[in-house]
Formats: C-alpha cells, structure tokens, sequence
C-alpha cells in the first residue's frame, strides 16, 4: 500500500489526554466515584468485623485504596465542573 503524500507512515498520538471531558466521561466517572465509595464502605465494614489482625489490615489498606481512588475521581470530576 503507498503512503498518501503527507503522510509520514507514523500514527499522530496524543502524549497527554484533552483537557474535555464529554458527558459520557462524566457520567463513567460518577459510577467509578460510586463504585469506588461502596468498595472502601464494605472493606471497612469487613475490616471492623474481623477477629484476624492480618486479615482487618488488609481490610483496611483495601479501603484505603478505594478511597485514594474516590478523590481522584472527584478531583477530575470537580475540575472539569467548574
């Protein structure tokens, strides 16, 4: 296949994401915040049941996770709203 002219034979990619976020983007990153709050909800329930110190620390590092994850949503979403 020959190249049009013009064009280089690499693709154009994007080093860094657009600064827009659709509605649909919008909409995946309030399920991903909900998602994210059940999750870190249930592992410290989880963790507050649990006799097992190893077991209620893993427990709780989930959450943590999920929590670390819930405001790194919120913040793109927030910024993206304003």
């Amino acid at each position: 296949m020959q190249q049009q002219p013009g064009q280089s034979g690499q693709q154009n990619m994007m080093m860094e994401p657009p600064q827009v976020l659709s509605t649909k983007d919008q909409l995946y990153l309030s399920d991903m915040l909900n998602w994210n709050l059940i999750a870190a909800k249930k592992a410290n329930f989880y963790a507050g049941q649990c006799n097992d110190n190893d077991i209620k620390s893993a427990c709780q590092r989930v959450a943590q996770m999920h929590e670390k994850h819930y405001q790194t949503f919120l913040s793109q979403l927030q910024q993206h709203t304003q």
